[in-house]
């Protein structure tokens, strides 16, 4: 059979009285769904742990006490080769979205609005994206549109309940709050993604008077002023009791215990320090320990409620880190820098293994097979459909598309849903810090290679991942068809002008200093720029003699199925396409940022049309394509 040929234009990949107590507390219960307890951990690195995530013991595995993470352990699955974003705010805001970093284009961390928090850099700028984080509702620049799950988890029955740290948007914007992202009750939750104490003697950072002496300043945990109570016991304490109330409430209850720690500042936790130090350790590494041990028995505290409480055997625990451990700070980290998490390279901030890869174990008594291990990789954003899949929620809307992909079927040993998959990492930013691995680069992952591509220089790195964990070892010139393959894994991308004004209202001047400018911000990102396509099709003198100084390929389009307008609907996008679609049509479609409900009526839309073009003999291939095919651009 003949296939027809289309091209999209803008597809966007990218003990006996305790079962009692259990028995009586199932039978009160209507709704029988399980609870579910995200544990996140902020900075803890892949060796942070007595734990091995690896293939074997380490010499970090040997020297910090976690046995509540082996306690669970035993309970459920490890994972090897989980991954996030390499700093907080992008993983949070692609766990709370789910959607990738590259998508939300939050890719550094936020605090104050309006404000970017990167260093100044010499050669690159940093592109204009969204430093003002995520949230639900539409009407905040530079911030990104997504509904929630925990959202549709509130909505389908469940009490949602979080505690720790949010840091999902900027101060003084709508995702700031955790209660605007579907949560029934925050404790303690705010914009900021550090604290500047830990220590209830100084009142987690507040003075006497009351007032907070820095943004990070902890809220709401006023009652421990004064005390003794470290902030990680403060917050347990208080998700203890919040849990006492949900059982009450004749419904399942979802628990986000996201701890401050093991975030600077290293104040060490007077529980376990001695400790610590009789091992041996300096006083920032063994009050690094302290933040450890201290989660960790945070973390055990809660098991020991649920079994307490009846609630375990119907409980699903989820464990993980939002970025690798911190090792490329002097002034908090001793020893040789960017080295705390050997084997893995580097630390926080970097693309390399040890600012990405994360220690997770889940728990599901009766599903997730007890001690069991999985060493297939995925990433945060894939926490978004496991956990609604796990609530039993299948049917659900959202105005953003979801990149994540559930993990089902790893958990029941059923599938491997990475098999052929990429992940992509994206930090076109200066976070603070330097070393290996950190800033302006992106990286991508598919099975055993993974390719870094530094945007200031335009270096590539390629390693197998299996066989180099540390990454010691670049393979890109030995391997330049890898690289190439990987680096077509990616998008295509063109430019579109600045203004999205057309060329017939610009004089000759505004023109060309559009198109030059669009070219050079792409640039700086290190993207070779090689297409154009003109704002409302429109064209003059100028722009024609632009894209012919510059090398560009025109792109015009055949099928416009009108998806950025609010009075379209999925069906009436998806019919327009398949009455104008012809063999070699150019389908142009919008990624908009989810106002009306764009792109997800676009994404539903597809959802449909592309199946029924299938049916009807035609295939997809990238735009560039077309013109590889077609021979000599027209404007050359």
């Amino acid at each position: 059979m003949n296939k027809k040929i289309l091209f999209p234009l803008a597809l966007v990949p990218l003990a006996a009285t305790g079962l009692q107590a259990q028995k009586s507390a199932q039978t009160q219960r209507v709704d029988k769904r399980p609870n579910i307890i995200l544990f996140m951990v902020d900075d803890m690195g892949w060796q942070d742990t007595s734990l091995p995530f690896w293939t074997q013991k380490t010499d970090y595995n040997k020297l910090y006490e976690t046995p509540n993470m082996e306690r669970l352990a035993k309970q459920g699955m490890m994972f090897t080769q989980a991954y996030a974003s390499s700093i907080s705010s992008p993983t949070r805001c692609s766990l709370i979205t789910g959607t990738n970093a590259a998508r939300h284009r939050v890719t550094n961390w936020t605090l104050q609005k309006n404000t970017k928090t990167d260093r100044k850099d010499k050669v690159l700028d940093v592109p204009d994206w969204n430093y003002n984080g995520v949230s639900q509702v539409p009407g905040t620049n530079n911030t990104f549109v997504g509904t929630s799950f925990v959202q549709l988890l509130k909505d389908s029955g469940y009490h949602t309940i979080h505690c720790g740290k949010a840091h999902f948007g900027a101060i003084d914007t709508p995702g700031e709050d955790p209660h605007h992202w579907g949560f029934e009750v925050n404790i303690a939750g705010h914009a900021a993604g550090g604290l500047a104490s830990y220590l209830g003697e100084e009142n987690y950072g507040h003075n006497k008077d009351g007032k907070p002496i820095s943004l990070m300043a902890v809220p709401g945990l006023e009652k421990y002023w004064g005390t003794e109570t470290f902030v990680t016991e403060a917050l347990t304490l208080e998700a203890i009791k919040a849990l006492n109330k949900a059982k009450k409430y004749n419904q399942p209850f979802y628990l986000y215990m996201s701890q401050y720690a093991i975030h600077v500042p290293l104040d060490k936790d007077k529980r376990f320090y001695d400790k610590y130090k009789k091992k041996g350790m300096t006083d920032h590494e063994a009050a690094y320990a302290t933040l450890i041990e201290g989660m960790d028995k945070s973390l055990g505290d809660l098991m020991d409620w649920l079994e307490k409480s009846g609630e375990a055997d119907n409980t699903i625990i989820i464990f993980m880190s939002d970025n690798g451990g911190l090792a490329a700070e002097s002034y908090w980290r001793d020893g040789k820098l960017h080295t705390q998490n050997h084997p893995l390279n580097s630390g926080k901030g970097s693309t390399y293994e040890g600012g990405i890869r994360e220690p997770m174990i889940v728990s599901w008594p009766g599903v997730v097979a007890p001690g069991s291990k999985c060493n297939d990789y995925l990433l945060i954003e894939d926490f978004y459909p496991t956990i609604l899949e796990m609530a039993g929620i299948k049917k659900y809307k959202t105005v953003q598309p979801i990149d994540g992909i559930s993990f089902m079927p790893l958990l029941k040993q059923t599938g491997n849903p990475s098999k052929g998959r990429s992940l992509f990492w994206n930090m076109p930013n200066n976070w603070g810090n330097d070393g290996p691995g950190i800033n302006f680069n992106c990286a991508v992952r598919k099975g055993d290679w993974k390719l870094i591509y530094y945007y200031g220089t335009g270096k590539k790195e390629l390693f197998n991942i299996p066989d180099d964990i540390g990454e010691s070892n670049d393979l890109s010139a030995q391997h330049p068809d890898i690289v190439k393959r990987m680096k077509k894994s990616g998008y295509s991308i063109g430019i579109h002008s600045l203004s999205h004004q057309s060329a017939m209202l610009f004089g000759p001047g505004r023109t060309k200093r559009d198109l030059k400018e669009s070219r050079k911000i792409m640039g700086k990102m290190g993207i070779d720029v090689k297409e154009y396509r003109p704002p409302w099709g429109h064209l003059n003198l100028m722009s024609l003699y632009c894209i012919r100084k510059m090398h560009l390929q025109l792109i015009f389009w055949d099928v416009m199925a009108q998806d950025w307008s609010a009075k379209e609907t999925a069906d009436s996008i998806c019919n327009k396409i398949l009455r104008r679609v012809f063999p070699g049509a150019v389908i142009c479609l919008h990624d908009g940022r989810g106002e009306n409900g764009a792109p997800g009526r676009t994404i539903e839309a597809l959802k449909k049309a592309i199946p029924m073009l299938k049916a009807q003999g035609y295939e997809f291939r990238r735009i560039e394509e077309k013109y590889e095919t077609a021979g000599r651009s027209e404007i050359s």
